[in-house]
This record gives structure tokens, sequence and C-alpha cells, in this order.
């Protein structure tokens, strides 16, 4: 069940409640068995970036199956905590996306 929440990331996502669209940018599964996803917008027109929230994955529908950004490693890995190096890829600073609208 986690692996299709966790398959959920770079997908794009509406919210049925209040219509907020955007990219699921990472996945939480918390201790009381809540599991939610944040969802990042795209820029405005003036090119600014916008606040992303955080939505329990029930509300969400996926609008567009394409992924904007191939899902990290570390999705498919067992963590290695404490271990150098890191055994997942950087951050989105080094992986622009590539549709922008």
């Amino acid at each position: 069940m986690s692996q299709a929440h966790i398959d959920l990331l770079g997908k794009t996502a509406r919210d049925r409640v209040t219509g907020f669209e955007g990219v699921v940018s990472s996945v939480s599964f918390d201790l009381y068995g809540c599991i939610q996803a944040a969802v990042t917008p795209s820029v405005d027109k003036d090119g600014k970036t916008r606040d992303g929230h955080w939505f329990d994955v029930n509300r969400l529908e996926i609008t567009d199956e394409t992924r904007r950004m191939p899902v990290p490693a570390f999705a498919k890995t067992p963590p290695q905590f404490g271990r150098t190096p890191a055994t997942h890829t950087h951050g989105p600073a080094e992986k622009p996306s590539g549709k922008r609208t």
C-alpha cells in the first residue's frame, strides 16, 4: 500500500474539495495513520512561485499520470541511515522541471 502512495510523487493532482492543483512533491506517513501529500502549484502568471499545501491522499485525484520528475532512488531502495555518502540523489535544485505552465 505505501508503494502506491509513493507512486503519486511527480504526478499532477487536484484536491477534490478546494480544486487546488499542482504536482505531488512529497508524501508523509505519520504515526497516527494519516497519509498526506504535499501539492506544489505551478508558478503564477508573473513567474513567481506559490505556496504548496498538504492534503489527505483520499482527497486527491490524479489529473495527469505523466511525472514531472522521476521518483528518487530512495523510494525504491531501503534507507541507509547514518551512512556516508548518502544513498539518495540530490534535491530539485539540480533537477529542473521539464514542464512550465
